[in-house]
């Protein structure tokens, strides 16, 4: 299996989960009462699981696909079905909320909440998975703009949908980059430092993920504004000697390949493509 959690769980109604939402809330409440707000997180979790019970602490979940393996782990499965995130932050953001989510599409566990105990008063937030991994993994490959003659390209395009077969769409980007730069060479090999400048002078060089010498490759989850990420890439370009940037903006039901092009500046950005239209997924 692609994808294992560790420990048993179970699928929980929503109103099973609120109800048991409230009395872990109960408890959460009362600890930060005694403790204050001063503290790590592993601090009140570990005293959560002392007086409350059916609380698993750190419940690993393992996700490989051939010789690539991650871990990732729960903060807090409660009767093998409820998820709950801690933190010790000033504010929760939308990057905790996509966390957890990623924590419960993994699982195929439809519910979770973030608990940030720093603040004055205690922070919460619900967060549901609706979409289970047989819907994910339903998607169509979108290549109009895509380019297979260039460096990396079939391989970087082949990688990614095999992934995006294994796990589904909807997880968190940093999987498939991690996934694809093992895949592609490993740190040594895609990972490289890249130089900037200015018509004039250098800047300095920045960490790349390149998916063949001069060939970039970027990751995004865009709903819109695609012309925006295009414009800002091809300027990249310009200020670089990467000849291409591999580009996949993995939606939900969309997965859209495109080939930016340097040399010299935005000269190829009217090439005709030379492949075309959408492959549905199995």
């Amino acid at each position: 299996m692609p994808i294992i959690v560790k420990r048993p769980t179970r699928r929980m109604s929503q109103a099973e989960f609120g109800d048991l939402a409230y009395e872990v809330m109960r408890a959460v409440f009362a600890i930060r009462d005694e403790l204050g707000r001063f503290f790590d997180e592993k601090i009140y979790k570990r005293e959560l699981a002392l007086r409350f019970p059916g609380v698993q602490l750190e419940v690993p979940i393992e996700i490989s696909h051939a010789t690539f393996t991650k871990l990732y782990f729960l903060d807090a499965l409660v009767n093998e079905g409820a998820v709950f995130e801690f933190k010790t932050v000033e504010a929760l953001t939308p990057r905790h909320e996509a966390q957890l989510l990623h924590y419960l599409l993994l699982g195929e566990l439809p519910h979770g909440k973030l608990v940030n105990l720093r603040p004055e008063t205690i922070e919460q937030k619900f967060v549901n998975a609706t979409l289970r991994l047989k819907d994910r993994v339903r998607f169509e490959v979108e290549q109009s703009g895509w380019d297979a003659q260039v460096g990396g390209a079939s391989r970087f395009r082949d990688v990614l949908v095999a992934l995006l077969q294994d796990w589904g769409t909807g997880l968190d980007l940093s999987l498939y980059d991690d996934a694809l730069v093992h895949f592609l060479g490993g740190e040594t090999e895609a990972v490289r430092d890249v130089e900037v400048r200015m018509a004039d002078h250098g800047l300095g060089q920045q960490k790349m993920r390149l998916a063949a010498e001069g060939v970039a490759f970027k990751l995004t989850t865009l709903q819109e504004d695609l012309g925006f990420f295009d414009a800002h890439a091809l300027r990249l370009l310009e200020h670089t000697r990467l000849d291409a940037i591999l580009w996949a903006n993995i939606g939900r039901k969309i997965v859209a390949f495109k080939v930016l092009r340097g040399g010299g500046g935005q000269k190829n950005r009217g090439q005709k493509n030379q492949r075309e239209g959408r492959v549905l997924s199995p």
